[in-house]
């Protein structure tokens, strides 16, 4: 509207070389001096500021416009020379990612070529999905697609058998899988795209599907499972589905009482209810009558299923069901709504370390306004909405059609943010839904930043959501500050802890040694004592047992024996003559010296006494009738 540019690839490319700064943009393009906006209504010229730093005025005739009402008036556009334009594919096949940059020229073609390369899959066995466009083909040109900068694709292969593994690991890892199930109705000619855990079961696949097609699982004719599927309690991940995505049709089974006739006039009034052409209603509005009101009617006759279950017991289960009605109903290009418990989405979304924290986007569905169409169709699934706040939010989703689904919430909404939001809520009326609440988590409470109405644009949406996270992110700022502070502090603590444990140990392993030294101290000691008391014991033992030393006038023969001590002592005793070497050895041991221990010697000539007969006499031994010994520790 401001520059006159209508090609999408010249914009982009304008805005890719500076920075995407849309002011820096419009002034790369818009001369200076050329700042005219005109005015198609009465003809009158609008003179305002251009986007630079000057602002010059000039007169200009009046062309009217079909597409803006107001058109800037260039006199010559400087001409872009277009770069090519680089895109960026992350490609999941099974259990890899594959990263693929291209130029916007190249084909599809081209990048199944790269990925033939890189997974050694032939191209010609590769089935390209997750294109946010139509058909397309290898012939296709990437540029013709008008794709952002970076895209998600996942890889297909029908005709190649899935990778087996016996490894235990492996098949625990496919158990955490989600598996995207596209179910075709086929009476109704619908898609369901339903997200299951590996751990699912088939049976519960079937369950689900009867909530949503009404038909019982009994009178399910299913085609598209693998044929390893042969039991409905085997889960998806060894029932041989193709990863991540398998396509599968149901209908319902034939009553044998039903006649020909009555089937193809019910498939007959199927297709004429779900192939109803929207060209018959191009022109409504010229005829007085309201989109909303034309097309009430006729999509609550289409859609079959609610958005929600009423009264449903699990708020995760009524969030997959939304979810997939959601998909059904507007395409899979939509926010991904979180499934869990609206206290699960404030732990994801608030409860996290301050860098991962996310403002939570509340969106509030209701079947019977008329804005709700137009809301979730053009604004809600637009792809800048769309990547906008899958960056920055994490996004929840009710639908306050039914009124136990709305007091439910209700309820919720008076728990978590008080009666004040809740009653602001509660006084919305139908045709002001949907509506979108803006949360940002805080210490001590969870506040309502915005409650955006369904009578809204995508700018104007964009720009709130825009405001909202400017005001988190200076929040997150501050709590990123006080938390990587609260952690220096803890950091510091734990240092200090650490320290002082280790300080601990030592002293307690120092203590330890001590008193295990005392204790072999003590030991030592005792053993001491006692081997002391044992000897002083035998050392009595043997005194007492002498025989009494004879007296000097004795009439008998009587030996004198002189001992010299180590230390250099002398003691003297009388002996008789008679008496056995053993009463000699039994009088030294009772003076501390025994003879397993010490050695008695002889003089002239010099001898080892305690080499002898300890029973022989004095006498024999020739230790008569006096003799000198000394006493000798034994090595």
């Amino acid at each position: 509207a401001c520059t006159g540019i209508e090609n999408i690839d010249e914009a982009i490319t304008l805005l890719e070389q500076n920075n995407w700064d849309l002011v820096a943009a419009i002034n790369g393009v818009i001369p200076q001096e050329n700042g005219i906006l005109q005015s198609e209504y009465g003809g009158e010229t609008l003179h305002g500021p251009t986007y630079g730093p000057t602002s010059h005025s000039t007169a200009a005739s009046s062309t009217p416009s079909s597409s803006s009402a107001f058109r800037h008036v260039v006199p010559s556009r400087q001409i872009v020379e277009r770069q090519p334009r680089m895109l960026d594919f992350r490609v999941e096949y099974r259990d890899r990612n594959v990263d693929v940059v291209l130029e916007d020229s190249s084909t599809v073609g081209d990048i199944k070529h790269i990925l033939e390369n890189e997974l050694q899959i032939p191209a010609s066995k590769m089935l390209l999905k997750g294109w946010k466009t139509g058909d397309v083909d290898d012939s296709t040109v990437l540029k013709t697609l008008h794709l952002p900068k970076n895209n998600s694709l996942y890889v297909l292969t029908p005709d190649l058998p899935p990778p087996s593994s016996s490894h235990s690991g492996a098949l625990q890892e496919s158990l955490n899988q989600n598996f995207m199930l596209i179910v075709t109705h086929r009476e109704v000619q619908r898609e369901y795209n339903l997200n299951f855990s590996g751990s699912s079961t088939i049976q519960e696949v079937k369950r689900n599907v009867y909530d949503l097609t009404s038909i019982p699982v009994r009178h399910q004719l299913w085609e598209g499972w693998p044929p390893s599927a042969t039991d409905d309690s085997m889960t998806l991940a060894v029932s041989g589905l193709t990863f991540p995505c398998h396509r599968l049709t149901v209908g319902r089974r034939s009553s044998p009482v039903q006649t020909r006739e009555q089937s193809e006039e019910q498939c007959t009034d199927v297709h004429m209810v779900s192939d109803s052409d929207g060209d018959d209603f191009e022109d409504a509005t010229e005829f007085g009558v309201d989109d909303g009101e034309m097309f009430g009617v006729a999509s609550s006759a289409l859609r079959k299923s609610p958005m929600m279950p009423e009264n449903a017991e699990n708020e995760g289960d009524a969030l997959l069901q939304f979810t997939a009605e959601f998909s059904s109903r507007y395409g899979d290009c939509h926010p991904v709504y979180f499934i869990g418990s609206l206290e699960a989405a404030f732990q994801e979304a608030f409860y996290g370390k301050a860098r991962d924290r996310k403002l939570l986007a509340i969106y509030l569905h209701h079947d019977e306004s008329v804005l709700t169409n137009v809301f979730c169709s053009q604004m809600l699934c637009a792809e800048s909405i769309v990547s906008y706040l899958s960056q920055n939010f994490i996004t929840w989703a009710w639908d306050m059609t039914k009124e136990a689904n709305r007091a439910r919430f209700l309820t919720m909404c008076t728990r978590h943010f008080g009666s004040v939001v809740a009653q602001t809520i509660r006084t919305q009326k139908t045709d002001q839904f949907p509506l979108f609440l803006i949360i940002m988590g805080k210490r001590s409470s969870n506040e309502v930043l915005n409650v955006i109405q369904g009578n809204t644009t995508v700018d104007e949406l964009m720009m709130r959501l825009m405001a909202a996270m400017e005001i988190f992110s200076a929040q997150q700022q501050e709590d990123i500050k006080d938390e990587d502070e609260r952690e220096a502090r803890e950091n510091v603590k734990r240092e200090q802890d650490e320290a002082y444990r280790i300080s601990l140990e030592a002293d307690r392993a120092k203590r330890e040694a001590q008193e295990r030294e005392m204790a072999e101290q003590f030991r030592l000691e005792q053993i001491r004592k006692e081997q002391e008391e044992e000897r002083e014991a035998i050392r009595l033992s043997l005194e007492q047992s002498l025989p009494p030393e004879p007296k000097e006038e004795s009439t008998e023969s009587v030996s004198k024996l002189r001992i010299r001590t180590p230390s250099g002592e002398f003691f003297e005793r009388r002996f008789l003559a008679s008496s056995k070497l053993q009463v000699v050895f039994d009088f030294v041991a009772s003076k501390g010296y025994p003879w397993e221990e010490y050695k008695l010697l002889g003089t002239f000539p010099r001898r080892d006494v305690t080499q002898l007969d300890p029973n022989k006499s004095l006498l024999e031994v020739k230790l008569y009738p006096q003799e000198t010994l000394f006493l000798e520790a034994k090595e």
